[in-house]
């Protein structure tokens, strides 16, 4: 495996955790394009915000080969963001639309 198609893995895996949430928690859904566009953003910015822990794809093929454990982190990381980005996006539109409404 190389850094990209971790990078890549990662990326799909927000995605499928947005989904899921999304499918799960009806009312924290956008759609399923919404959910993917949310999961991608999540996915990459909780990777980047907590990748300097040592899970990021770089670390992961540090040694040259794929360290499952780091994996594993980096996709639990990454399911996480997807579902936490849908949550967090759905609770700024209803405060934006309330102020709206109040403003």
């Amino acid at each position: 495996m190389t850094d990209t198609l971790i990078s890549l893995i990662s990326i799909l895996i927000g995605i499928i955790g947005a989904n899921l949430t999304g499918l799960i928690f009806k009312k924290y859904s956008f759609g399923i394009i919404g959910n993917t566009i949310a999961g991608v953003f999540g996915s990459v910015l909780l990777i980047k915000f907590f990748g300097r822990l040592g899970f990021d794809p770089i670390s992961i093929m540090q040694s040259g080969n794929l360290d499952l454990l780091l994996f594993l982190i980096n996709s639990i990381v990454s399911f996480l963001g997807g579902a936490t980005a849908i949550i967090g996006i759905k609770k700024l539109n209803k405060k934006m639309r309330l102020k709206r409404t109040n403003g």
